[in-house]
């Protein structure tokens, strides 16, 4: 293998690890709150049969999941301030929305 090649082989993998710790370190969110504790109270839920949408009014990003009446899992979301994210409403069976969450989202989740 040439030496240019190398340097540019050292130089993509030394890219690639940074990129992969600056997405790491920017996606994790910055409100440290214990995993399945009350989210803030300036994160709101709204819901309809179709949709609950849940708001980031915080100054910080946080991550929340939504708890329902019947147990149903619902995703972790990572929501950056003044942005929302939608999750399952309460449907045809009634199955209503009764609180929102913190939690720790995997690295899955919290892919852009």
């Amino acid at each position: 293998m040439s030496r240019m090649k190398r340097v540019k082989r050292t130089l993509a993998l030394a890219a690639v690890s940074a990129a992969g710790l600056l997405m790491t370190v920017a996606a994790t969110p910055s409100v440290a709150a214990p995993a399945q504790s009350p989210a803030p109270a300036c994160v709101e839920y709204y819901q309809s049969w179709r949709y609950t949408d849940v708001v980031n009014n915080c100054a910080e990003t946080v991550a929340v999941t939504v708890e329902y009446t019947n147990g149903q899992d619902a995703p972790c979301r990572v929501i950056a301030p003044g942005a929302w994210a939608t999750f399952a409403g309460y449907g045809t069976d009634g199955n209503y929305a009764i609180a929102v969450r913190t939690c720790e989202p995997s690295v899955a989740e919290v892919a852009p």
